[in-house]
């Protein structure tokens, strides 16, 4: 696609055609498959092919189309941000479950009656458990009920900041390129969200005992 016809298929879309991302995606999918297979580990690739990432971005593509802003967007940009997403939630599911407690790279410390951060590790326990747990599973925990309910009410990308630091173990580095941040800004992020969610759950009497000393 040369840069004139590109640039007018771009604009179609930014005026809400949506025949206009269906033919940019025709002339983008092989590029687009391109950078899913690189993004891709080799472990995933064993257990999904990329053109299923492929098939489920565009699904979700043509499903949210109608309801996003386009006066700013770049179409080409998105479709990666939500094969970015694709590939953490199938990360998620087929690889970090089985490899979590061996490959994470954050050391969730356990409460164990010493260190001084023994509060904050088993705080970050429970929110892992909360975030990759089903809710009804804990539905008789008070803790894991105000832990859920204080992570839902966390901003977007703070939620997705942990999710991929405490859930998937990722690096600070590769969180910063998954939401276009620099790596010192992700790490204060994280820093300020975990922060957050011990001072809001510090109050609460089903917690006294996550408090640092």
């Amino acid at each position: 696609m040369d840069s004139s016809s590109e640039q007018a298929l771009i604009q179609e879309i930014r005026n809400g055609q949506a025949a206009a991302l269906t033919e940019f995606v025709e002339r983008q999918d092989a590029r687009l498959l391109a950078v899913i297979s690189q993004k891709m580990s080799v472990t995933l690739k064993s257990k999904v092919e990329p053109q299923d990432i492929l098939q489920e971005v565009l699904v979700h593509a043509f499903r949210s189309f109608g309801e996003l802003d386009w006066s700013d967007r770049d179409p080409f940009v998105w479709l990666c941000q939500l094969a970015d997403r694709r590939i953490i939630d199938a990360h998620r599911h087929f690889v970090a479950a089985e490899k979590r407690s061996t490959k994470r790279e954050v050391s969730l410390n356990r409460q164990s009656g010493s260190g001084s951060d023994g509060g904050e590790g088993a705080l970050i326990d429970l929110l892992v458990k909360s975030m990759t747990s089903p809710s009804s599973a804990f539905s008789r925990d008070q803790r894991a009920i105000r832990m859920h309910a204080a992570i839902s009410a966390l901003p977007e990308e703070g939620r997705e900041a942990i999710r991929l630091r405490y859930v998937e173990g990722r690096p600070s580095k590769e969180i910063a390129e998954s939401l276009g941040k620099s790596d010192a800004a992700i790490r204060v992020l994280l820093s300020r969200t975990v922060k957050k969610l011990h001072q809001e759950l510090s109050d609460d009497p089903h917690f006294q005992d996550y408090n640092t000393p």
